[in-house]
């Protein structure tokens, strides 16, 4: 136990194992339906697992990426008995449920599994929806490798949904891939920690090229996962007509129809979707420069039974989320109780002689230390450049001077600033032969130059643009902080108490007076839940009740607390690097 009280984390040294040499096969995801009281059983292992031409080790829960699906009703209790036979101790962590504490999974609450040891927990499922599992420890290697599963529970009411031909679970992630396997962890300490790691290959349901089929006519409820390290994840089906129904904790206030869903790391929505029209459909991520196909989906002409396009065309209200609305809506105005901003601090050791640069915009550079006045990011110390310059775009552009580019316009950049290197890792480059080899679908970028701006981006981080950086920084010299702007505490320093009860107004402040700013998930264990109010001061139009939010560059995001549960829970980002590497804190409710 640490001066907390916190249960103390022993990580291994060295690197973890890749070799796939006599692990089982990955299996099929199952669905195991649980009735109250019931028990099963979940095991962590090493498996091999098939990713386009590529066999690599992975981790799964009961042999499967993604673990299976728990179906069980709103209100039961199951027991589930985890045997840990992986690479390092763990927890399991049920995001998202509002269980009791000693059961939510992390080393304020329990003990870590060693390996070959187990531990029993008893999962309490009050809300519907859609939730998921994974570890708690190390988070960052055993999500990535592909410890995630989810967890459906089955309204009591049963019109608590609007009516559908079938419901499907599918989990959203990418996969950094190098050298024929995926690339490699640290033991003793976590790396990609400025921006978390980005895959380069995207991974529905664990699978890089899923295919689908559905009837003409058919409407299909999907709950999307978002169970990647750190992307951001922008999903559209064109050809489709998409109906938004719930989010993380249930379903939304008003129903309605969206062109694409923006999920964050560990966030859930509900999406309806009608196939209108027989033929090939293309599920994909879409970002402002560029498109990734996600699975595919063929529509057959067999007509679905019983037809339900005439329901799905009239969006439904919420009598409890309008009432919601109402019992909330004097704390608009109000005052925060707490507020709580994001802030990074970056240091690296400056060589004789430096220069300083934007990772991000390696045309900015700078004498003297500062900020980018593209982005806001702290220039980096770099060795004096050389007297050579490069166009990024098109590297066999050179010139002794900083000119502008004859193909493209773009001004020249000190060469040592461009890797002209194959781009074999997670580039936003990577090519349509790199994906395809991979089983991924091809990334197709945007022709317009506005589209890479940093405006233009929304305030998200759709991709790692600083790649070699991003590999080297760790939490000594990347340091994410969740800052409490009343006290000046910071991570787990951070000492708030609640009561049962509480009705917590919490403002995010993302700040861009930070050496990196970037969006973060803010998310909160099973203390309660929460409901998104305000952001930047506008209020927000459409009620769900939530445990993670993103919060973007730049913006204020104001959050209702609703404390249901005592005992000691967790608030963090949700990016696994950062949350990793200390961006997190504990806090208390009492009865």
């Amino acid at each position: 136990m640490n001066e907390k009280g916190q249960k103390t984390v022993q990580h291994q040294h060295g690197d973890f194992p890749a070799e796939t040499a006599g692990l089982p096969r990955a299996v099929p995801s199952s669905v195991i339906e649980l009735a109250d009281g019931d028990t099963t059983e979940l095991r962590i292992g090493p498996v091999v697992k098939r990713i386009g031409d590529t066999d690599v080790r992975m981790l799964a829960y009961n042999g499967s990426i993604p673990g299976p699906t728990f179906k069980v009703p709103e209100g039961a209790t199951v027991t589930v008995h985890v045997a840990n036979e992986g690479d390092l101790e763990a927890t399991v962590h049920w995001h998202g449920l509002r269980l009791e504490n000693r059961y939510d999974g992390t080393h304020d609450t329990q003990s870590p599994i060693p390996v070959g040891e187990t531990f029993t927990y008893q999962v309490h499922v009050p809300d519907p929806g859609a939730y998921w599992y994974h570890p708690h420890i190390r988070e960052d290697y055993g999500q990535e490798m592909g410890l995630y599963g989810n967890i459906h529970v089955v309204p009591a009411e049963p019109d608590y949904w609007p009516p559908v031909n079938r419901e499907l679970f599918l989990t959203l992630d990418d996969i950094l891939i190098e050298d024929g396997k995926i690339a490699g962890f640290s033991a003793s300490e976590t790396t990609h920690v400025a921006m978390g790691r980005f895959g380069n290959v995207m991974l529905v349901s664990g699978e890089p090229a899923l295919e689908l089929t559905a009837k003409r006519g058919e409407v299909v409820r999907f709950y999307f996962t978002n169970t990647a390290n750190t992307r951001v994840f922008n999903v559209t089906l064109p050809g489709t007509r998409m109906k938004l129904v719930g989010g993380d904790s249930g379903h939304y206030e008003h129903e309605s129809f969206v062109e694409e869903v923006l999920l964050s790391p560990s966030e859930r929505f509900v999406v309806d979707i009608l196939f209108e029209h027989p033929g090939e459909h293309m599920l994909e991520h879409r970002t402002p420069s560029r498109s990734y196909r996600l699975a595919s989906i063929t529509v057959e002409d067999e007509p679905a039974e019983p037809a339900l396009a005439e329901a799905f065309a009239v969006p439904r209200t919420n009598d409890d989320m309008t009432a919601e609305r109402e019992r909330t809506a004097r704390l608009l105005d109000a005052a925060p109780d707490k507020t709580l901003a994001f802030v990074a601090e970056m240091e690296f050791e400056v060589p004789e002689g430096a220069v300083y640069t934007c990772p991000m915009h390696p045309d900015v550079v700078s004498k003297e230390p500062g900020r980018c006045p593209q982005c806001g990011m702290k220039l980096l110390p770099m060795e004096s450049p050389p007297t050579s310059y490069i166009c990024p775009m098109h590297p066999h552009v050179t010139s002794d001077s900083p000119d502008r580019c004859p193909e493209c316009g773009m001004k020249l950049v000190p060469a040592h600033l461009v890797d002209t290197s194959e781009h074999t890792g997670h580039d936003v480059h990577t090519s349509h032969e790199e994906h395809h080899d991979l089983g991924s679908h091809a990334a197709h970028e945007s022709a317009d130059p506005a589209a890479h701006s940093h405006e233009h981006a929304q305030g998200i981080e759709w991709e790692d643009d600083m790649v070699e950086v991003n590999r080297r920084t760790t939490a000594e010299n990347m340091r994410w902080k969740l800052v409490d702007r009343d006290t000046g505490a910071a991570n787990a320093a951070i000492d708030w108490k609640f009561r049962v009860g509480d009705q917590v107004k919490i403002r995010l402040v993302n700040e861009m007076d930070s050496d990196h700013p970037m969006p973060h998930p803010f998310h909160v264990h099973g203390a309660g839940r929460f409901l998104v109010l305000a952001r930047d001061g506008v209020e927000e139009p459409n009620l769900v009740w939530k445990d993670t939010v993103l919060v973007r560059t730049g913006e204020t995001v104001d959050i209702l607390l609703d404390v249901t549960n005592p005992g000691r829970w967790m608030a963090h980002c949700h990016i696994a690097e950062h949350h990793e590497s200390g961006m997190m804190f504990g806090f208390d409710v009492e009865p």
